[in-house]
C-alpha cells in the first residue's frame, strides 16, 4: 500500500513512473474529404466568401481539379496516415468538359489525385445503374459512341460505396462498407467506412435507369453495419453520406449555428458508435460537433460545399490501448487556385489564404479533354429573333430570366409542372445571337454555367405565397424570382404576409389550400439564395439539367421570340407618398 501511495505521489508530480511510453501516444489519422464535385475539372469561376481584414469579407477564387490535386497533396504531406474520401455526386450534372465524355475524365482525374472512396450520390445514377458500374469497372462499348471518345477508359481505382442502394435480390448494388488500415505494427489502426446514398434518389433520377433498385433508410442501414465493422477490427467508424443540411455560419464556423435539413433526423437516429459523418447533397459547407445538439451523439459532421472549392481537413485521434477515437477536429480549407473575370466581376487571388499551384499531371489531363470539347462549344444550340434583355440585379425582372423560366417549365410539363421559378443570380451572362439569329452551345453554357438540375416539387398555394413573400425579407437581401406560369403584383410597403397582390396561375387565382406543381433548380430546392421557404415542398420528379432545358427550348424549330418582362409588377408607392 505504501509503495502504491508513493508511486501515485510521484505520478502527480510528473515523475517518469506513470508517464506513458511512445507506443501509448495517440495515433492521429487524417481524413481529407470533399463532396458534390460534379465534374468541375476546370476552375468553375466561383469564389468562397471568407474573412478578410478587420470585419470585411473577401471573395477567394477557388476550385479546379489541378488545384484540388495540389491542395490534397499538401494535406497528405502533413500526415502519412491519410485517406481521401468523397460524399457523392462526384459526377453528374457536370460541365461540358466532363459530361460530354460521360464523366470519364473526372474519374481519371480522381485516380491521379488518389481518391480512396466515394459514396455514390443521386447524380451518380443520372445515367442509370449500368453506367455507374462502368465508371467503377471501366470498359468501352462500341455500340455507345459517347464512351471512350478520347482514350480507353479503365474505370475507377477508388471504390464506390452504396450500402442502402438495394437490388431486388436484397443485396446492395455496390459494396456498402470498406476498411482501410493506416500505420504499421502496433501503431496501425483500422478505419471502417459506410457509404450511403440519399433515400430520395429514387424520385430524383429516371426510374428506367434503376430498375428493381430501392433506397433504404440511411440511419437504419448504417446502424446495422456498425457491428460488422467492429467485428472486422475497425477502430473508428466513418459514414460517407450523400445527404446534408445547412447552418447559419460561415464555411468554417465551428459553432454550427442553426443546423437544419434532412441530415438532422438521420443523425438523431445514428448509433453513437459512429465517430464521423462526411455529408453532401445540399452544396453547403459546415463543420459541426453534433454533441451540441445531442449530447448522446458527439458525432463530428462535415461538408465541403461543392465543385471542389473546399476540402475538409479532418483529424481523428485514436487511443492505441482502447482502440477508440478520443479526439476529433476539422477545418474547411479553401482550394485557392486562379483569379477570374465573369461578366463585370473580377476576383483575384489573395495572400491571406494559401494558394495551390496547378498539378501538372492533372492539368495535362484536363487540357486534353478541354481541347477535344472545344468543337462542341461552338456548335449551334438554337435560334432567337432578338436579344433577350438582361441587366443583372437582384430585384430586376428580365426577358432572359423569364425565357429561362419558360424553358424549364416546358421541359417539365410532362411531369405536371404548372409554374417555374428561376433565381436571377443563376443567370450569369447575356445571350446574344449572331447575325443569323443562331446561338452557340458555349453561349448558352455561359448563361447557365452551374450545371443545376431541375426538380419538380409540389407546394400548396399558401407555401407558394410564403416563397413570394420571402423575396423581400429573406436572409441575404431582397431578390425577385423570374417566373413562368403565373403573374402577380407586389407592394413592399404593406405588412409582411400581405405584400403579394392578386397572384394567378394560368389565369386563375392562386388558392391557399390548392396544390400546385412547381419546377425549380436543385439549388433553390435546398434553400439557395436564402429561399428557405422552398424546403417546405415535396418531391414529385427529377428533371434534366437547366442547360439541357434551355437548349431544347431554343432548338424547337422556328426562332424563339424572347418574352416580355411584365409578369411581376411593382406597385409600391414612391417614398414620401
Amino acid at each position: 500500500m505504501r509503495l502504491g501511495i508513493a508511486l501515485a505521489a510521484i505520478a502527480a508530480l510528473g515523475g517518469c513512473v506513470a508517464r506513458p511510453g511512445a507506443s501509448d501516444a495517440l495515433i492521429a489519422v487524417k481524413i481529407i474529404a470533399f463532396n458534390d464535385f460534379h465534374g468541375n475539372l476546370e476552375p468553375p469561376r466561383q469564389a468562397i466568401d471568407a474573412p478578410g481584414p478587420g470585419a470585411m469579407m473577401i471573395k477567394v477564387p477557388a476550385g479546379g481539379a489541378a488545384h484540388l490535386a495540389s491542395a490534397i497533396a499538401a494535406l497528405r504531406a502533413k500526415n502519412p496516415n491519410a485517406l481521401v474520401v468523397s460524399a457523392g455526386d462526384m459526377t453528374g450534372a457536370s460541365p461540358l468538359v466532363s459530361s460530354y465524355f460521360l464523366d470519364e475524365p473526372t474519374v481519371a482525374a480522381m485516380n491521379l489525385i488518389g481518391l480512396d472512396l466515394n459514396a455514390a450520390g443521386n447524380h451518380e445514377f443520372d445515367r442509370g445503374s449500368v453506367e455507374l458500374l462502368r465508371l467503377q469497372n471501366g470498359g468501352c462499348d462500341p455500340a455507345v459512341p459517347a464512351q471512350c471518345r478520347v482514350e480507353p477508359f479503365a474505370g475507377a481505382k477508388f471504390a464506390y460505396l452504396a450500402a442502402n442502394t438495394m437490388m431486388a435480390s436484397g443485396t446492395s448494388l455496390l459494396p456498402g462498407t470498406a476498411i482501410r488500415t493506416l500505420g504499421s505494427g502496433a501503431r496501425s489502426v483500422k478505419i471502417g467506412f459506410i457509404g450511403l446514398t440519399t433515400r430520395t434518389t429514387g424520385i430524383l433520377v429516371s426510374p428506367s435507369g434503376i430498375p428493381g433498385i430501392s433506397f433504404a433508410d440511411e440511419a437504419a442501414t448504417a446502424n446495422a453495419l456498425v457491428p460488422k465493422l467492429r467485428a472486422e477490427g475497425a477502430d473508428a467508424i466513418v459514414v460517407l453520406i450523400h445527404e446534408g443540411g445547412d447552418t447559419k455560419g460561415g464555411y468554417d464556423d465551428k459553432g454550427c449555428p442553426g443546423l437544419s435539413g434532412a441530415i438532422r433526423p438521420i443523425l438523431d437516429a445514428l448509433d453513437p458508435a459512429i465517430d464521423l459523418v462526411v455529408s453532401g447533397h445540399t452544396h453547403k459547407a459546415y463543420v459541426c460537433d453534433y454533441g451540441r445538439y445531442d449530447a448522446a451523439r458527439p458525432i463530428l459532421l462535415t461538408s465541403a460545399g461543392n465543385a471542389g472549392r473546399l476540402i475538409t481537413d479532418i483529424t481523428l485521434r485514436i487511443d492505441p490501448r482502447t482502440r477508440r477515437v478520443v479526439g476529433k477536429s476539422a477545418d474547411n480549407v479553401i482550394v485557392q487556385g486562379e483569379g477570374y473575370t465573369l461578366g463585370e466581376t473580377t476576383v483575384t487571388t489573395t495572400d491571406r489564404y494559401p494558394r495551390f499551384a496547378a498539378d501538372p499531371t492533372v492539368k495535362a489531363l484536363v487540357d486534353r479533354y478541354a481541347a477535344e470539347v472545344e468543337k462542341v462549344r461552338v456548335r449551334p444550340a438554337g435560334r432567337l429573333t432578338a436579344i433577350p434583355a438582361f441587366t443583372s440585379g437582384a430585384m430586376r425582372e428580365t426577358e432572359l430570366g423569364n425565357m429561362i423560366a419558360d424553358a424549364q417549365l416546358a421541359a417539365t410539363r410532362k411531369d405536371g409542372a404548372q409554374i417555374a421559378f428561376m433565381n436571377p443570380t443563376g443567370v450569369r451572362a447575356s445571350l446574344t445571337p449572331d447575325a443569323r439569329g443562331s446561338v452557340s452551345y458555349g453561349a448558352i453554357y455561359a448563361v447557365q454555367p452551374f450545371g443545376n438540375v431541375l426538380m419538380v416539387r409540389r407546394y400548396t398555394g399558401a407555401q407558394i405565397r410564403a416563397v413570394l413573400e420571402q423575396q423581400f425579407d429573406k436572409t441575404g437581401g431582397p431578390m425577385r424570382l423570374q417566373v413562368a406560369g403565373m403573374r402577380y403584383s407586389f407592394d413592399r410597403s404593406r405588412p409582411a404576409g400581405q405584400r403579394i397582390i392578386a397572384p394567378t396561375v394560368d389565369g386563375q387565382p392562386l388558392r391557399a389550400d390548392a396544390s400546385y406543381t412547381v419546377t425549380i433548380s436543385n439549388f433553390l430546392a435546398f434553400g439557395g439564395d436564402g429561399f428557405s421557404a422552398f424546403s417546405a415542398g415535396s418531391d414529385v420528379a427529377g428533371g434534366i439539367s437547366d442547360l439541357e432545358a434551355l437548349e431544347a427550348y431554343l432548338s424547337r424549330g422556328a426562332p424563339v421570340t424572347p418574352p416580355t418582362a411584365d409578369r411581376t409588377t411593382d406597385v409600391t408607392p414612391p417614398a414620401g407618398r
